[in-house]
């Protein structure tokens, strides 16, 4: 068992509307594709300031975070984020970390399109349950 990356696109969800109104064409509509790895300890995603300027993400707002180290350090928050992992879909935000740190995909954006992790295979899957699409508990 060891670490699990998966392949993930970032898009603006700004742009996207811009592209339902009319706006911008479906090919000028900025996106980023790369490798996260999971991790089902973090709460919501991260990226580094990098890949926040490939999609043009906003800054959104600051907000103290918690590292793994224990520490405690003010993380920038962006938002409007649509995140596909295969055909799945969902809208969230993410902490920006400084330099080239490494992207993190955690829970929320994991529960958002129904993926489990596979450890044994150091493998992201879609929920085996629902593998026709994300199912959402509303309770």
């Amino acid at each position: 068992m060891g670490l699990t990356y998966a392949t993930v696109e970032l898009a603006y969800q700004y742009d996207e509307y811009k592209n339902e109104e009319g706006l911008l064409p479906f090919n000028e509509i900025r996106k980023w594709s790369g490798q996260f790895m999971i991790d089902t300890g973090a709460i919501r995603m991260a990226i580094n300031e990098e890949i926040k300027e490939k999609p043009g993400l906003k800054k959104a707002i600051m907000m103290n975070v918690a590292l793994a180290d224990g520490s405690i350090e003010q993380a920038e928050l962006v938002g409007g984020i649509r995140v596909r992992f295969g055909d799945r879909i969902c809208y969230t935000d993410a902490f920006v970390l400084p330099g080239a740190n490494e992207p993190l995909l955690g829970a929320i954006p994991l529960q958002g399109m129904d993926l489990v992790l596979i450890p044994s295979e150091n493998k992201l899957e879609y929920n085996p349950k629902h593998p026709d699409g994300a199912l959402f508990s509303l309770k």
